[in-house]
Protein backbone atom coordinates (compact mmCIF):
# COMPACT_ATOMS: atom_id res chain seq x y z
CA UNK A 1 0.00 0.00 0.00
CA UNK A 2 2.72 2.33 0.57
CA UNK A 3 3.42 2.61 -2.99
CA UNK A 4 -0.29 3.88 -4.04
CA UNK A 5 0.39 6.12 -1.02
CA UNK A 6 3.14 7.89 -2.64
CA UNK A 7 1.23 7.88 -6.22
CA UNK A 8 -1.57 9.54 -4.27
CA UNK A 9 1.02 12.30 -2.35
CA UNK A 10 2.73 12.82 -5.78
CA UNK A 11 -0.99 13.59 -7.63
CA UNK A 12 -2.25 16.10 -5.16
CA UNK A 13 -0.21 18.99 -4.92
CA UNK A 14 -1.77 19.73 -1.61
CA UNK A 15 -2.86 17.83 1.62
CA UNK A 16 -5.97 18.06 4.15
CA UNK A 17 -5.22 15.86 7.27
CA UNK A 18 -8.51 15.82 9.23
CA UNK A 19 -8.75 14.91 12.53
CA UNK A 20 -12.70 13.38 14.07
CA UNK A 21 -14.92 15.63 16.40
CA UNK A 22 -14.50 15.62 20.14
CA UNK A 23 -10.98 15.21 19.05
CA UNK A 24 -8.58 12.80 21.19
CA UNK A 25 -4.67 12.61 21.50
CA UNK A 26 -4.60 9.56 19.36
CA UNK A 27 -6.62 11.41 16.66
CA UNK A 28 -4.45 14.73 17.14
CA UNK A 29 -1.40 12.97 17.71
CA UNK A 30 -1.65 11.21 14.53
CA UNK A 31 -2.21 13.75 12.38
CA UNK A 32 0.26 16.46 13.67
CA UNK A 33 2.80 13.84 13.52
CA UNK A 34 1.99 13.12 9.86
CA UNK A 35 2.05 16.69 9.72
CA UNK A 36 5.84 16.82 10.33
CA UNK A 37 6.42 14.18 8.13
CA UNK A 38 4.68 15.71 4.85
CA UNK A 39 6.35 18.96 5.59
CA UNK A 40 9.84 18.17 5.79
CA UNK A 41 8.69 16.52 2.61
CA UNK A 42 7.76 19.77 0.88
CA UNK A 43 4.18 19.61 0.26
CA UNK A 44 1.47 22.17 1.20
CA UNK A 45 -0.29 21.13 4.08
CA UNK A 46 -3.27 21.96 6.76
CA UNK A 47 -4.84 20.25 9.76
CA UNK A 48 -8.30 20.65 10.37
CA UNK A 49 -10.84 19.43 12.86
CA UNK A 50 -14.45 21.15 13.48
CA UNK A 51 -14.37 21.31 17.06
CA UNK A 52 -15.28 25.03 18.44
CA UNK A 53 -12.28 23.76 21.56
CA UNK A 54 -9.49 21.60 21.41
CA UNK A 55 -8.61 19.80 24.35
CA UNK A 56 -6.31 22.42 26.00
CA UNK A 57 -3.60 19.76 27.54
CA UNK A 58 -2.66 18.70 24.47
CA UNK A 59 -1.34 21.98 23.03
CA UNK A 60 2.39 21.11 24.11
CA UNK A 61 1.86 18.60 21.17
CA UNK A 62 4.53 20.23 17.86
CA UNK A 63 2.32 21.89 15.93
CA UNK A 64 -0.89 21.95 17.65
CA UNK A 65 -1.23 25.75 16.98
CA UNK A 66 -1.25 25.18 12.80
CA UNK A 67 -4.59 23.09 13.48
CA UNK A 68 -7.49 25.04 12.24
CA UNK A 69 -11.23 24.19 12.37
CA UNK A 70 -11.74 25.09 8.87
CA UNK A 71 -10.66 23.65 5.43
CA UNK A 72 -8.67 26.58 3.31
CA UNK A 73 -7.81 23.69 0.53
CA UNK A 74 -10.84 23.39 -1.79
CA UNK A 75 -8.87 20.44 -3.74
CA UNK A 76 -6.40 18.13 -3.02
CA UNK A 77 -5.71 14.82 -0.93
CA UNK A 78 -7.46 14.18 1.91
CA UNK A 79 -5.97 12.08 4.87
CA UNK A 80 -8.61 11.29 8.03
CA UNK A 81 -7.13 10.27 10.86
CA UNK A 82 -8.46 8.01 13.62
CA UNK A 83 -12.59 8.27 12.22
CA UNK A 84 -14.37 4.97 11.71
CA UNK A 85 -16.62 6.68 9.52
CA UNK A 86 -16.82 9.80 7.12
CA UNK A 87 -18.94 11.93 8.97
CA UNK A 88 -17.11 12.10 12.22
CA UNK A 89 -14.92 14.92 10.31
CA UNK A 90 -18.01 16.96 9.98
CA UNK A 91 -16.08 18.60 6.87
CA UNK A 92 -17.80 18.07 3.01
CA UNK A 93 -14.93 15.64 1.23
CA UNK A 94 -17.14 14.16 -1.00
CA UNK A 95 -15.41 14.95 -4.18
CA UNK A 96 -11.81 14.36 -2.65
CA UNK A 97 -9.24 11.48 -3.00
CA UNK A 98 -9.39 10.52 0.79
CA UNK A 99 -6.67 8.00 2.71
CA UNK A 100 -8.49 6.43 5.71
CA UNK A 101 -5.91 5.83 8.67
CA UNK A 102 -7.38 4.38 11.24
CA UNK A 103 -7.52 1.44 13.91
CA UNK A 104 -11.62 0.65 15.11
CA UNK A 105 -13.04 -2.29 13.82
CA UNK A 106 -16.12 -0.64 13.26
CA UNK A 107 -14.12 1.47 10.53
CA UNK A 108 -16.24 1.07 7.23
CA UNK A 109 -13.45 1.63 4.42
CA UNK A 110 -14.41 4.81 3.39
CA UNK A 111 -11.32 6.18 1.92
CA UNK A 112 -9.53 5.58 -1.81
CA UNK A 113 -6.75 4.03 -0.36
CA UNK A 114 -7.56 2.23 3.31
CA UNK A 115 -4.33 1.81 5.95
CA UNK A 116 -7.10 0.12 8.46
CA UNK A 117 -5.30 -1.86 11.41
CA UNK A 118 -7.73 -3.42 13.92
CA UNK A 119 -4.83 -5.13 15.84
CA UNK A 120 -3.08 -1.99 16.51
CA UNK A 121 -3.61 -0.17 20.03
CA UNK A 122 -4.05 3.32 18.30
CA UNK A 123 -4.15 5.20 15.14
CA UNK A 124 -0.97 6.61 15.39
CA UNK A 125 0.62 3.20 16.10
CA UNK A 126 -0.85 2.36 12.22
CA UNK A 127 0.62 5.82 11.06
CA UNK A 128 3.98 5.19 12.47
CA UNK A 129 4.12 1.12 11.45
CA UNK A 130 2.98 1.91 7.42
CA UNK A 131 5.79 5.10 7.49
CA UNK A 132 8.69 4.47 9.31
CA UNK A 133 10.38 2.61 6.41
CA UNK A 134 9.51 5.33 3.65
CA UNK A 135 9.75 8.46 5.38
CA UNK A 136 11.76 10.33 7.74
CA UNK A 137 10.09 9.80 11.37
CA UNK A 138 11.47 13.43 13.08
CA UNK A 139 11.74 14.18 17.14
CA UNK A 140 8.45 16.14 16.70
CA UNK A 141 6.47 12.93 14.84
CA UNK A 142 7.61 10.46 17.35
CA UNK A 143 6.16 12.46 20.24
CA UNK A 144 2.87 13.42 18.70
CA UNK A 145 2.95 9.52 17.86
CA UNK A 146 3.28 8.23 21.19
CA UNK A 147 1.19 10.59 22.62
CA UNK A 148 -1.30 8.70 20.78
CA UNK A 149 -0.49 5.27 21.64
CA UNK A 150 -0.08 6.33 25.32
CA UNK A 151 -3.54 7.26 25.70
CA UNK A 152 -4.93 5.01 23.71
CA UNK A 153 -3.73 2.26 25.44
CA UNK A 154 -4.53 4.29 29.27
CA UNK A 155 -0.94 4.34 30.07
CA UNK A 156 -0.07 1.09 28.56
CA UNK A 157 -2.67 -0.75 30.52
CA UNK A 158 -5.32 -1.98 27.87
CA UNK A 159 -5.43 -5.68 26.82
CA UNK A 160 -4.58 -5.32 23.19
CA UNK A 161 -1.34 -4.31 24.59
CA UNK A 162 1.69 -6.74 23.17
CA UNK A 163 5.34 -6.88 22.88
CA UNK A 164 5.30 -4.86 19.66
CA UNK A 165 3.53 -1.85 21.09
CA UNK A 166 6.18 -1.59 23.75
CA UNK A 167 9.11 -2.13 20.70
CA UNK A 168 7.55 1.23 18.98
CA UNK A 169 7.29 2.89 22.00
CA UNK A 170 10.87 2.41 22.50
CA UNK A 171 11.96 3.29 19.20
CA UNK A 172 9.71 6.40 19.20
CA UNK A 173 11.48 7.36 22.88
CA UNK A 174 14.62 6.42 21.52
CA UNK A 175 13.92 9.56 18.49
CA UNK A 176 13.95 11.93 21.59
CA UNK A 177 10.64 12.35 23.00
CA UNK A 178 10.41 14.14 26.10
CA UNK A 179 8.81 11.84 28.29
CA UNK A 180 9.00 14.29 31.56
CA UNK A 181 7.15 16.71 29.46
CA UNK A 182 4.64 14.16 28.13
CA UNK A 183 3.73 12.48 31.60
CA UNK A 184 3.60 16.34 33.50
CA UNK A 185 0.88 17.45 30.36
CA UNK A 186 -1.29 14.49 30.31
CA UNK A 187 -1.66 14.26 33.68
CA UNK A 188 -0.98 17.59 35.64
CA UNK A 189 -3.10 19.83 33.86
CA UNK A 190 -6.30 19.42 34.51
CA UNK A 191 -9.01 22.30 34.99
CA UNK A 192 -11.01 23.53 37.86
CA UNK A 193 -14.23 22.46 36.05
CA UNK A 194 -13.06 19.62 35.21
CA UNK A 195 -13.24 18.96 39.06
CA UNK A 196 -16.44 20.32 39.72
CA UNK A 197 -17.93 18.01 37.18
CA UNK A 198 -16.40 15.37 38.12
CA UNK A 199 -17.20 15.57 41.56
CA UNK A 200 -21.14 16.05 40.96
CA UNK A 201 -20.81 12.85 38.40
CA UNK A 202 -19.63 10.44 41.17
CA UNK A 203 -22.97 11.30 42.92
CA UNK A 204 -24.87 9.50 40.33
CA UNK A 205 -22.59 6.23 40.16
CA UNK A 206 -24.94 3.19 40.11
CA UNK A 207 -24.60 -0.36 40.48
CA UNK A 208 -26.13 -3.09 38.41
CA UNK A 209 -25.99 -6.97 38.12
CA UNK A 210 -24.16 -7.33 41.37
CA UNK A 211 -22.10 -4.68 40.88
CA UNK A 212 -20.58 -5.78 37.92
CA UNK A 213 -22.17 -2.79 36.10
CA UNK A 214 -21.87 0.59 36.82
CA UNK A 215 -23.71 4.24 35.36
CA UNK A 216 -23.24 8.08 35.72
CA UNK A 217 -24.94 10.35 34.70
CA UNK A 218 -24.11 14.59 32.92
CA UNK A 219 -26.39 16.60 32.90
CA UNK A 220 -26.31 19.81 31.13
CA UNK A 221 -27.75 21.66 34.32
CA UNK A 222 -24.66 20.53 36.49
CA UNK A 223 -22.51 21.07 33.49
CA UNK A 224 -23.60 24.87 33.53
CA UNK A 225 -23.10 24.62 37.22
CA UNK A 226 -19.50 23.60 37.19
CA UNK A 227 -18.34 25.91 33.89
CA UNK A 228 -17.74 22.58 32.57
CA UNK A 229 -16.90 21.57 28.38
CA UNK A 230 -17.48 18.13 27.45
CA UNK A 231 -13.09 18.47 27.24
CA UNK A 232 -13.31 18.44 31.00
CA UNK A 233 -15.46 15.36 30.64
CA UNK A 234 -12.43 13.15 29.42
CA UNK A 235 -11.61 10.18 31.98
CA UNK A 236 -14.47 10.20 34.31
CA UNK A 237 -15.23 6.45 32.67
CA UNK A 238 -12.48 5.39 34.08
CA UNK A 239 -13.29 5.86 37.68
CA UNK A 240 -16.28 3.65 36.70
CA UNK A 241 -14.55 0.75 35.47
CA UNK A 242 -11.92 1.15 38.51
CA UNK A 243 -14.02 -0.44 41.06
CA UNK A 244 -12.74 -3.84 41.70
CA UNK A 245 -16.39 -5.51 40.51
CA UNK A 246 -17.19 -3.64 37.35
CA UNK A 247 -16.86 -4.84 34.27
CA UNK A 248 -18.73 -2.23 32.05
CA UNK A 249 -18.65 1.00 32.64
CA UNK A 250 -21.33 3.26 31.23
CA UNK A 251 -21.40 6.99 31.65
CA UNK A 252 -24.64 8.49 29.78
CA UNK A 253 -23.96 12.59 28.90
CA UNK A 254 -26.45 14.60 27.96
CA UNK A 255 -26.44 17.56 25.28
CA UNK A 256 -28.61 20.01 23.45
CA UNK A 257 -30.49 17.59 21.02
CA UNK A 258 -28.37 13.94 21.61
CA UNK A 259 -27.60 11.67 24.46
CA UNK A 260 -24.48 10.17 24.24
CA UNK A 261 -23.17 6.99 25.96
CA UNK A 262 -19.82 6.19 26.49
CA UNK A 263 -18.77 2.08 27.38
CA UNK A 264 -15.76 0.50 29.18
CA UNK A 265 -14.68 -2.59 29.79
CA UNK A 266 -11.45 -4.65 30.75
CA UNK A 267 -12.94 -7.83 29.66
CA UNK A 268 -16.26 -8.03 27.45
CA UNK A 269 -16.39 -6.45 23.89
CA UNK A 270 -18.51 -3.43 24.15
CA UNK A 271 -18.05 -2.63 20.39
CA UNK A 272 -21.08 -4.84 19.41
CA UNK A 273 -23.20 -3.49 21.72
CA UNK A 274 -22.60 -0.04 20.75
CA UNK A 275 -23.53 -1.09 17.04
CA UNK A 276 -26.73 -3.14 17.98
CA UNK A 277 -27.52 1.24 19.19
CA UNK A 278 -26.00 2.79 16.46
CA UNK A 279 -22.84 3.20 17.50
CA UNK A 280 -19.12 2.18 17.76
CA UNK A 281 -15.85 1.83 18.70
CA UNK A 282 -12.96 -0.94 19.96
CA UNK A 283 -13.77 -3.96 21.93
CA UNK A 284 -13.05 -2.27 25.31
CA UNK A 285 -14.33 1.50 24.48
CA UNK A 286 -17.10 2.10 22.80
CA UNK A 287 -20.22 4.28 22.24
CA UNK A 288 -23.26 6.04 20.20
CA UNK A 289 -25.40 8.41 20.00
CA UNK A 290 -29.20 8.51 20.42
CA UNK A 291 -32.01 11.48 20.63
CA UNK A 292 -33.08 12.64 23.69
CA UNK A 293 -35.14 10.33 26.12
CA UNK A 294 -35.77 9.63 29.41
CA UNK A 295 -32.55 8.53 31.00
CA UNK A 296 -33.71 5.57 32.98
CA UNK A 297 -35.43 3.80 30.09
CA UNK A 298 -32.25 3.86 28.18
CA UNK A 299 -30.68 2.59 30.61
CA UNK A 300 -33.01 -0.52 30.92
CA UNK A 301 -32.74 -1.18 27.24
CA UNK A 302 -28.86 -1.02 27.88
CA UNK A 303 -29.08 -3.69 30.82
CA UNK A 304 -31.41 -5.75 29.07
CA UNK A 305 -29.17 -5.77 25.83
CA UNK A 306 -26.16 -6.58 27.94
CA UNK A 307 -28.52 -9.53 29.57
CA UNK A 308 -29.84 -11.41 26.02
CA UNK A 309 -26.42 -11.17 24.68
CA UNK A 310 -24.65 -12.67 27.94
CA UNK A 311 -22.01 -10.11 28.48
CA UNK A 312 -21.21 -10.17 31.95
CA UNK A 313 -21.75 -14.30 31.98
CA UNK A 314 -18.54 -14.40 29.98
CA UNK A 315 -15.55 -15.31 31.78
Amino acid sequence: MIKEFKELLNKHSKVTILTHRNADADTLGTALGIYEILKNEGKHVEVCNPDKKLPIHLDFLPHFARIKNQMNFDNGLVISCDAGSVDLLEFDVSTRDIINIDHHESNNRFGILNIVDFSAVSSSQVAYRFLKNEFTITKNSATCFYVGMVTDTQNFTTLNVTDETFDIASNLLALGVNLTKVNRNLTQRKSLASLRILASTLETLELYEDAQLSSMVVTKEKMLEAGASTLDLLGIIDYGISLSTVRIALIVMVFEDKLKVSMRSDDVDVSKLAIHFGGGGHKLAAGFLVEIQDINMLLEQIKKEIKKRGLLDEL
